[in-house]
């Protein structure tokens, strides 16, 4: 039987974003996501019976994060639990398995958790920012050749892309570009309040060629929390239920430098036979955005265009404000916030809602998210809707 439509967001809670100190460590922005989720939605602590956590980076080394965080807040008869961790797919998961585990009568609100604190604040006397931990991808011998981290990851599969197809930095830079517009008009996005010009980003310096600054994704502190309950339940609460339509994952298992794909194909045909839709039903689009080359490859995934015509796709504006699709309409993590899998799910919320103020898409009835995690390893999506 489907679960299309038969459970809902019910509260969103975002942190302030960026270089964030309330807290010394991620469970503390874990707890305030919680509690500014709840307040969104109308609910108390006693309401939650479930509580699924992405313990991000620095938190990661916990195996037990959901636990840690039902101490912490002091939250009592938890009837599902669990630590996932999928990358950037995660948040999605989470989603997915608190939307089964309610339809099952498992649990009837649970919150689903992200949280980081990468950035330290600087110290006295020092020069400079405060510093910040890094991702390692390390793969047999390519690590001993240098290929080492996610930056070198996907500066590979870029280069690939663009030997393949004729793919340019001009194209990469339209999507920066389009998503630092969608930045400007969100008050969140505190990271870059100027826009981003074509000559901004060329100038930029390299990170792994041909990946510029502006081509990678913002490193942030925060936290965010999606509460999930069924979808009778969530109408009668404080704001307008998102209803889950569909859910999918998808993982090839293949290296991304050779497929130049990702798990979109095997998610999206999941998720949306379960939700109904086709391309032509998505109003706006919340993907996830590591780096310009990963937007670009998830657009061909999906089918908005032929596998390597992604560069000339985005290269008219289309994506950004006033364009034909909507793209990352709160400037992604490129311009707005780093939360892995929860910055386009937050976003996708706020649109559906049409709380989204300067940036709201005309045409949000429908919202297409994904989640993606490693290089190009993991895939997640699901359709959210105004309407069951």
């Amino acid at each position: 039987m489907s679960l299309r439509g038969k459970t809902a967001i019910a509260g969103l809670g975002i942190t302030r974003m960026g270089k964030n100190y309330a807290h010394p460590n991620a469970i503390g922005f874990a707890a305030e996501a919680v509690e500014l989720a709840l307040a969104d939605a109308g609910l108390r602590r006693s309401d939650l019976d479930g509580v699924l956590v992405n313990p991000g980076l620095t938190w990661g080394s916990d195996v037990m994060a959901s636990y840690t965080l039902q101490q912490v807040m002091g939250l009592r008869d938890i009837r599902l639990t669990a630590t996932t961790n999928l990358g950037g797919a995660s948040a999605a998961a989470l989603v997915m398995h608190a939307a089964m585990a309610i339809d099952a009568g498992m649990a009837s609100a649970v919150a689903c958790v992200f949280a980081d604190a990468p950035l330290k604040p600087p110290k006295p006397n020092s020069k400079g920012p405060g510093g910040g931990a890094a991702y390692g991808f390390a793969r047999g011998l390519n690590a001993a050749y240098g290929l080492y981290g996610a930056n070198s990851g996907y500066a590979m599969v870029a280069r690939r892309h663009m030997h393949t197809y004729g793919t340019t930095s001009d194209q990469l830079a339209a999507i920066a570009i389009a998503e630092r517009k969608w930045a400007n008009l969100n008050p969140i996005a505190e990271f870059y309040k100027e826009p981003l010009t074509a000559e901004d980003y060329h100038n930029s310096r390299w990170v792994a060629e041909p990946l510029h600054l502006y081509d990678c994704c913002l490193v942030s502190n925060g936290g965010v929390c999606v509460i999930v309950t069924s979808a009778q339940r969530a109408r009668d609460l404080k704001k307008p239920p998102v209803y889950i339509l569909g859910m999918g994952q998808g993982h090839p298992g293949d290296d991304p430098v050779d497929s130049l794909a990702s798990g979109a194909p095997i998610a999206r045909d999941t998720a949306f036979r379960m939700a109904g839709v086709g391309l032509k039903d998505i109003d706006v689009v919340e993907f996830y955005d590591c780096y310009t080359i990963t937007v670009l490859i998830t657009l061909e995934d999906y089918g908005f265009c032929p596998k390597g015509e992604g560069g000339p796709f985005v290269a008219d504006g289309r994506i950004g404000p006033g364009g034909a699709l909507p793209v990352n309409t709160g400037g992604g993590q490129l311009s707005a916030y780093y939360m892995w899998g929860m910055t386009p799910l937050s976003e996708g919320v706020i649109q559906v809602r049409g709380e989204g103020g300067a940036r709201q898409a005309p045409r949000h009835e429908v919202c297409l998210v994904s989640g993606n995690g490693g290089i190009l390893s993991t895939h997640s999506t699901l359709v959210l809707g105004a309407s069951a």
